[in-house]
């Protein structure tokens, strides 16, 4: 069963058993999906609004956008759960089995780029949000910071996740470059938090 097929309460089941996955990285992602999907509540008691109706072309872009990150988030949930559980899987066989020189590497490499992208998507999130400040229902504004802070959350998440895979040489990846670059990735999404509490006071 998929994470978006799951009960919550199976998922919280799940999460808390003594069991590899779910873990870390599809608690990330699903952050992100959460916090999309309350932005995209502050989205829908925006649009139509009268007093909003300047900003209506924006507001119904966002609402797609938020729609389209809310399933994006959901996937690399999933794919996250699937890469840790492979490189799991592989990490125990004997190293004289050829499966594990033959697949570990690119499993690796992809329990990297998941949340690799988590944390770009987060980021790509909080510049659609920081667009809604002043353009969206005042009264939601709470609920606009609450979706920054879980996405800021949502992106320090994968960045712990990066740099956990990365603990361990990975054949093909430039480890300091991708340290660096989801160390930018989450001093942007602080930035941009901040700019959307800030306007939502």
């Amino acid at each position: 069963m998929t994470f978006r097929e799951q009960p919550i309460h199976q998922f919280l089941a799940d999460l808390a058993a003594k069991r590899p996955t779910p873990g870390g990285g599809a608690v990330a992602g699903l952050c992100g999906a959460l916090s999309s999907a309350l932005a995209q509540m502050v989205v829908s008691y925006s649009v139509g609004k009268k007093n909003l109706a300047a900003h209506q072309p924006l507001l119904e872009n966002a609402a797609h956008r938020l729609e389209r990150a809310r399933s994006i988030f959901l996937s690399l949930a999933e794919e996250d759960a699937e890469a840790y559980a492979l490189v799991n899987e592989l990490s125990r066989l004997p190293d004289t089995d050829p499966r594990k020189a033959r697949e570990l590497p690119a499993a690796a490499q992809a329990a990297v780029a998941v949340p690799m992208s988590v944390a770009a998507a987060a980021l790509d999130t909080l510049r659609l949000m920081r667009s809604l400040c002043g353009t969206s229902n005042p009264h939601l504004r709470s609920d606009l910071a609450i979706a920054a802070v879980l996405t800021e959350a949502t992106a320090r998440a994968a960045r712990w996740n990066v740099l956990i895979n990365l603990s361990s040489p990975v054949p093909g990846l430039d480890a300091a470059q991708l340290r660096s670059q989801v160390d930018r990735m989450t001093d942007d999404a602080r930035r941009l938090c901040m700019d959307v509490e800030r306007a939502c006071v």
